[in-house]
């Protein structure tokens, strides 16, 4: 009689949970969404740090510019 019953057992296959498999594809799909933004606020960061730094160097000439005038105006040379 043990016999049947484990072998009964063996054969049945256990229960699926659907909202196991539901909250797996959930879990991959933020993961992969975090990924994705993660790449995106990298690239959006080396964009902003070349901007910023070639807005720097332009502020920078032109101060440098205006300030040779200056004294060029200033001191008459």
């Amino acid at each position: 009689m043990s016999e049947q019953l484990e072998r009964i057992a063996q054969d049945e296959n256990p229960p699926i949970d659907p909202d196991a498999i539901d909250e797996a594809y959930r879990l991959h799909r933020a993961r992969r969404r975090a990924r994705v933004e993660r790449r995106r606020q990298l690239r959006h960061a080396g964009v902003r740090f070349w901007l910023v730094l070639v807005v720097l160097i332009a502020v920078s000439i032109v101060l440098a510019l205006t300030l040779w005038r200056e004294v060029e105006k200033l001191f008459g040379l």
